[in-house]
């Protein structure tokens, strides 16, 4: 699939089976918790970058973006969200983690005292038709997030265009559980694994059925990972390792006669 320009040019990605369909009912599950012994400095530090925004001219990308999220709004991310260039995009593995954001240096157009929070849900492809200081805003090595005019707004005037700010991964915090939307067909599993707290990234999933032991699953894109199984009939179990180290384990998240198509809820990581 081509590029979808936005402001930037925001790349989305195609794959044969994803879940773009609003949540049926919820099915939560039990779960253990394993805490972290350390917080990275990523979590207190602030960054340099610098930031541009799209106005959405037209239906949002069915895919979702580069994380496969599907319908931002219908998702919960809503407008606070924001597409990496790659120094920051970590070829996928940053989808879900959350940032605070603050417009700096240019009393113009910043907004005083201001700062926001938004999701990582899409990648800002480099164009290297430009040089990184003059026009490739999201060439490496360039630190740069492409936001949502709604969402740059509440930092910069708009006219501001490609501002200054600082950045900082916060903790993300969530309603209710992880979210697992089963997709696939025959022993082809994908599973997009959203509405993560915490760190809100995910770096390791495991699947389990009753007649298995824990089968690790690889990464597709984004959050969205995929293992080849025969793991009908049998209830599902998850265990998620987050880019903390955090792991988390929800017991028979899908019951016996999960189906693809459908979406079920587990535990959360704590915040």
């Amino acid at each position: 699939m081509p590029p979808t320009l936005l402001f930037q040019t925001l790349v989305t990605v195609t794959v044969a089976f994803t879940l773009l369909s609003s949540l049926p009912q919820l099915v939560r599950s039990h779960y253990q918790y394993s805490p972290s012994s350390s917080t990275p400095s990523s979590y207190t530090e602030w960054r340099s970058a610098r930031a541009t925004y799209y106005a959405a001219a037209e239906p949002g990308d069915p895919v979702g973006g580069a994380c496969g999220y599907g319908d931002l709004e219908k998702m919960g991310y809503g407008k606070a969200t924001a597409a990496l260039s790659t120094v920051l995009f970590e070829k996928g593995q940053i989808c879900g983690a959350c940032f605070q954001v603050r417009c700096v240096e240019d009393l113009r157009w910043c907004i005083p005292g201001t700062s926001i929070i938004v999701t990582a849900t899409n990648f800002c492809a480099p164009n290297y038709g430009f040089e990184a200081d003059g026009g490739g805003h999201c060439n490496f090595p360039n630190a740069h997030f492409v936001l949502p005019i709604e969402a740059f707004e509440k930092i910069a005037i708009w006219k501001a265009s490609n501002m200054p700010i600082q950045y900082r991964r916060v903790k993300c915090r969530k309603e209710g559980g992880v979210r697992f939307a089963v997709n696939g067909a025959g022993i082809f599993l994908s599973v997009l694994i959203s509405n993560v707290a915490g760190a809100g990234d995910i770096a390791a999933v495991k699947i389990k059925g009753s007649r298995t032991g824990w089968l690790p699953m690889g990464r597709n894109w984004g959050q969205n990972w995929h293992i080849n199984a025969d793991l009908k009939n049998q209830p599902l179990s998850f265990e998620l390792t987050n880019g903390d180290g955090v792991t988390l384990a929800s017991y028979s998240v899908a019951p016996k006669d999960w189906n693809y198509g459908q979406t079920f809820e587990g535990k959360q990581f704590d915040y």
